[in-house]
């Protein structure tokens, strides 16, 4: 199992979201984050459908994490492009399992406590403290300071 290229792209928008700390425009999100404009717009109108982006019109419009780094979770993140995570489709309410006689397969419990592990797991990392560990924000600190120097 992989995470689509789709939720992969929403984390580092989230991230440089993060690391921006300010309002910023789609190109240079897009540009950061290494994916084309057309597609960041695309995942930032989810991630502002999902309360996690704050959008801005106009000429000095742009985006805007709405909540702290350390109220975003990868669960969220994940969650706002995916839709709700199941382990299997047998456990979403438009799945359903056609294999057990009973009306419950035999594995669907199993599947169950997989996803559950699998959620808590996903919210136990914030997006403060992931950028902390990576030192991201520092690299990113020293870009700016080398770009105003040229």
């Amino acid at each position: 199992m992989q995470l689509t290229l789709e939720a992969d792209y929403a984390v580092r928008i989230i991230s440089v979201l993060c690391v921006e700390n300010e309002r910023t425009d789609a190109k240079t999100i897009s540009e950061k984050a290494t994916v084309s404009l057309r597609f960041a717009l695309k995942i930032l109108r989810k991630l502002v459908a999902a309360g996690l982006v704050d959008s801005f019109k106009g000429t000095q419009g742009g985006y805007k994490l709405k909540l702290d780094p350390s109220e975003i979770n990868l669960r969220q993140v994940i969650e706002a492009i995916e839709g709700t995570y199941y382990f299997s489709r047998c456990l979403s309410p438009e799945g359903g399992c056609n294999r057990g006689m009973s009306g419950i397969c035999c594995y669907q419990r199993a599947f169950g406590e997989i996803t559950d592990i699998v959620r808590e797991k996903l919210e136990g990392y914030n997006f403060a403290d992931l950028i902390a560990s990576s030192g991201e924000a520092e690299r990113n600190a020293e870009f700016e300071e080398a770009e105003e120097r040229i």
